[in-house]
This record gives C-alpha cells, structure tokens and sequence, in this order.
C-alpha cells in the first residue's frame, strides 16, 4: 500500500481553488443525463454523451483560465474523443485536473421514512485504484440532506445525519489512501418551505459531525475540498432572501463549522439558476473574502452548462456557439471567485 503523500494532496487541493477558477461538474450519471439530453430533445446514446463533453473539454479559453478541475462519470474517464484523444487528456492538456464521482448513489435509509444514505463503499478501494491509474487526482461524494416532515416526524434524523457523515469520513480516508483528494459533499436540499435559519441549522448540524467524522477516522483536512450548498430558504418557502443575505449565513455558517485547515470550499449551485449561483458566490467574496481563511469557489454542473446545453442542441453546427456560452459562464463565474463580477460585466460580455 502506497503511503498518503499529504504535499501531493494538498497541492491539488490548492490548485482545486485557485484564483479565478473552479470545478465543473461533468459526472452526471446516464439517467440524469438522459434527463438533461430529453430536455433538448436529443438522443443520449455514448456517442452523444461523449460529444458534448468533448465540446466542454475543448472550450480552451474556458478551461485554461476558470477551470480547475473536471468532475467525470466512470463512463467518460474511460472515453476518448472523436479523433481517439483520451477525453482526460483533454483536461490535462488544458492544465485542468481529472476528477471521479465514485459514490453509487442515494438510497432509501432503514427505518427513517423520506430520508436517504449514498452508497458505494464496497470495493471502493479498488476501483479508487484503478481511476488513480485512469488519470484522476480528486473524488467526489455525494451526501443527501433534506429538510421537512414525513407524518409527525421532522427530518433530518439525528440518525440520517449521522449515518451520512460517517460513510463520508470512510470514503474520504480511503480516497486518501490512493493519494486521492476527496470532495466531500454533505447536500442539504433547498426543496421544501423551510425558512433560512432552518437551513443554517441543518447544514452546521451536518457539517460539525462531518469534521467529527473526519477526524476520528484520520483524514488530512489540507488534503480536501468541501463541496456544501449555500444557505438558502427552500423554494417554497413564503419569504426567499436576498444575495447579500444569502452571503452573510453561509460565511457566518462556514465560520462557526469549517476548519480553516480546508484548503477551500467549492459550492453546489443546488437548483440556483446560472446568475443566482455566479452572483450569490460574488457577494460572499466581495463582502467577505478578507475574514475567511479558505478560499471559497464553485463547482457548478447545470450552472455552468445549462445555457451551453441549449445552444447546443445536439447538432455539430452549433459546437461553436455552445462553446461560447460555456466560455462565458465560465468566465462569469471565474470573475465571482473573485468578488469581482457584477450585473454591468454579465451584461456586456
């Protein structure tokens, strides 16, 4: 067994979050993407797949200068492009960092009606391994969090929270045992009517057995990247809040739960549209970037793609213009990193 490089680790780690750049989340599984594909009303065979992520990884301006990392599917770490290029090395040769989502999915939990548990621990180890050897330097893992009643129980359980950390604390030390960074990603849902201060208080809940769980289980915190949502009322909820309050509950959240050893946090855009997601990041940069000791970024899948995919369309003659829309989402969010986007900049770019 090869032995945790901690400087390898937090090299990628850092270099995850540098300045002005972000992760793009490309590991849509082949049900949600045939989800993405019906919406434009294209096939999603493995050729179709393959060519829209090819046209991502072939946007040069925008993964040389915002993206950081690629988050893949276990299909498209194994593709190569049309002209037979391995599609991780079009990422590496952009300078950008292959990356796996490796969970195997949410699943209904025993005894604890409307709540979940994401698989995929069992032989983790070897297929970490393997994906080492297929070019990836950083994991994904996905944990499902939602807020609400079922009958006169209210949720999340105690035993929901628990039960989620503790596999995400597992798959982050044996992701590090293959000199893996892990993303570890505790997603507390905005669906539901549950106001903002619920939504702080689940998500710290979440995060501080996180950090218990990690650190009972020895895991390296400068060799990982936090991937939660931002807190934010549900979607039904009666009163929705704005970018400036938004920015003040996830910072003043972060602050209370997150080590300052965590090289950075990358947020999950959670349903946010393309400018809510690119402006709510601003603002927490803008107003606060000096207090944190984290670099705080993005790791965006249909807020980074959503209007690629449109312009797109399933057709080889609008490549271009799906490229362009990338590049601009791309470069939007690159400038929100940095607390220097605004809507005077969107507009006229």
């Amino acid at each position: 067994m090869a032995e945790r490089n901690l400087d390898d680790l937090n090299a990628v780690a850092r270099a995850m979050v540098a300045p002005g750049k972000g992760i793009l989340a490309a590991d849509e599984s082949t049900g949600t993407i045939k989800k993405r594909f019906d919406s434009i009303s294209v096939e999603s065979t493995e050729d179709n797949r393959r060519d829209y992520r090819e046209l991502l990884f072939r946007t040069e301006t925008a993964m040389r200068e915002h993206i950081s990392g690629v988050i893949l599917f276990d299909e498209t770490i194994r593709q190569k492009a049309a002209d037979g290029t391995p599609l991780t090395k079009l990422i590496t040769d952009a300078g950008s960092i292959p990356g796996i989502k490796v969970d195997k999915g949410a699943k209904p939990l025993p005894f604890a009606p409307g709540e979940k548990v994401t698989e995929g621990l069992d032989g983790l180890r070897e297929r970490l391994a393997e994906y080492y050897e297929l070019g990836a330097r950083f994991a994904k893992w996905r944990a499902v969090i939602d807020i609400g009643r079922d009958g006169d129980v209210t949720i999340p359980s105690a035993d929901c929270l628990r039960t989620n950390m503790h596999a995400l604390g597992r798959y982050a030390a044996l992701c590090q045992e293959a000199n893996i960074v892990p993303i570890v990603e505790p997603e507390v849902l905005m669906d539901g009517d549950h106001d903002i201060d619920r939504c702080f208080e689940v998500t710290a809940a979440g995060l501080r057995l996180l950090y218990d769980e990690l650190f009972i289980q020895r895991v390296a915190l400068e060799g990982t990247i936090l991937k939660p949502n931002m807190i934010v009322p549900g979607k039904k909820a009666k009163t929705q809040a704005t970018s400036e309050e938004i920015a003040e509950k996830t910072v003043k959240c972060f602050r209370e739960t997150v080590p300052a050893a965590v090289p950075g946090i990358v947020f999950l855009s959670g349903g946010q549209s393309e400018r809510e997601a690119t402006e709510n990041l601003n603002t927490m940069n803008k107003m606060y970037k000096d207090e944190m000791p984290w670099s705080l970024s993005f790791s965006y899948g249909r807020a980074l793609q959503a209007s690629a995919l449109d312009a797109w369309k399933g057709q080889a003659g609008n490549v271009a213009a799906a490229q362009r829309a990338f590049d601009h989402r791309a470069k939007m969010n690159g400038l929100a990193q940095q607390g220097a986007w605004s809507e005077a900049v969107e507009d006229a770019a």
